[in-house]
């Protein structure tokens, strides 16, 4: 049995956000010759599961890994099989840092969007993410329980997010990571969490060892997965810094079923 972990948006998604015919018709390969398919996004889980609705992947034995590893789920029995939350006071004091430099930030309920404001980041981020929006001025008092994540966000001067990094780098040493997923997003999450300790996580608990993986993004916040794999996939349109970690590079990018492509040649 072999896994494949794939990143949804630039990886698996076109650039209309849907799985093309093709991709489709390799997965339903993939999974009936015994093998494994692990969904894995800095997404939260419901906009991950309503991409699977969409695709009509209705396959069993689909894992998904959301929020950047934060959480790993069996779609089949509809549970959790690894949550790392994060801290209240964390969530308090990245929201505090961010509001000091008038910069978006955002967390989650299991079923909504926290954030202050209706502002234009979180009315571009909902054109993909098709989450309920729940306004709170202190994000400790609408979450229901410690969240998986926040993120931070701006449309415009990729500058101000660096600055935030600068701003919160020493406390932020021993207790979160912050990765980009794209250059408008910054993702930040507890130590443990990460899609690369994700792919170790989830290659332990079948048995399969980490040479019969495969992990294929685009983005930052993918290089720990594909270092964490047997093979590391960067996509045709990923980032330089994706492409430097990789072990190859799709000729195709992920608007010509580049993913798939690739792997019909190998497997």
């Amino acid at each position: 049995m072999k896994i494949l972990f794939t990143d949804l948006d630039g990886t698996l998604l076109n650039n209309e956000s849907q799985v093309s015919q093709k991709t489709k018709d390799f997965i339903k390969t993939f999974i009936g010759a015994g093998n494994k398919l692990v969904l894995s996004s800095g997404r939260p889980l419901d906009s991950i599961l309503e991409v699977k609705e969409q695709a009509k992947l209705d396959y069993p034995g689909i894992f998904i890994i959301a929020n950047n590893g934060a959480l790993i789920y069996d779609c089949d029995n509809k549970k959790p099989i690894r949550e790392l939350h994060m801290p209240y006071s964390y969530v308090s004091y990245l929201q505090a840092q961010a509001d000091a430099l008038n910069l978006h930030i955002q967390t989650y309920n299991d079923d909504a969007i926290i954030t202050a404001t209706e502002d234009e980041e979180i009315k571009f981020y909902r054109r993909r993410i098709h989450l309920p929006l729940l306004l709170s001025k202190d994000y400790t008092t609408a979450l229901t329980k410690e969240p998986f994540k926040m993120l931070a966000i701006h449309l415009t001067d990729h500058s101000r997010l660096t600055a935030f990094c600068d701003r919160i780098a020493d406390w932020a040493e021993d207790k979160i990571q912050y990765i980009f997923s794209n250059e408008r997003y910054l993702e930040l999450f507890v130590k443990e969490a990460g899609k690369g300790n994700a792919v170790r996580f989830v290659c332990d608990y079948f048995g399969v060892p980490l040479t019969d993986s495969y992990a294929a993004g685009d983005a930052d916040n993918d290089i720990s997965m594909l270092e964490a794999a047997g093979c590391g996939i960067a996509m045709a349109n990923a980032a330089p810094s994706v492409k430097k970690a990789a072990d190859v590079i799709t000729p195709l990018d992920n608007d010509n079923d580049g993913l798939a492509a690739y792997l019909q040649t190998i497997l």
